[in-house]
């Protein structure tokens, strides 16, 4: 890599991946699906974790293949919050166990569908989609 005035490495612009911060951002991704995949069995915590890096690595994802990831992942996490919300409050009224049910099941498959996506080394062609 070309090296500027005062050793430091020139500025990177979005879009410009070497092979290795691809490789990187791959392996990140996979891992922050997985973070979303267990948060049935952590109480939501890993979810939460996911999330907060979701947004903290976002920027390193503009302009790649994984922008589409991120913004799925990031929409899937409000829905699903809205959702889970919305079920917890409707279980006084009983109705709120089949919405849990219906968001669970809505979230594994958004889970599923964008790790697949990237298991194929393909962008989700509408992430800002519901399905």
């Amino acid at each position: 890599m070309e090296q500027s005035q005062g050793g430091y490495p020139p500025p990177s612009y979005p879009g410009e991946l070497d092979a290795e911060q691809e490789r990187r951002l791959r392996t990140l991704t996979h891992v922050l699906y997985g973070l979303y995949a267990v948060h049935f069995l952590t109480g939501g915590v890993s979810v939460l974790i996911a999330i907060i890096i979701n947004y903290l690595k976002r920027q390193d994802a503009d302009g790649t293949p994984y922008e589409a990831h991120f913004t799925w992942q990031i929409r899937t996490f409000w829905f699903c919050l809205l959702g889970y919300v919305i079920g917890g409050v409707l279980l006084f009224v009983v109705i709120g166990i089949p919405v849990l049910w219906a968001v669970g099941i809505w979230t594994l498959y958004r889970i599923i569908k964008g790790w697949l996506y990237l298991y194929d080394n393909k962008p989700l062609q509408n992430p800002r989609s519901f399905f």
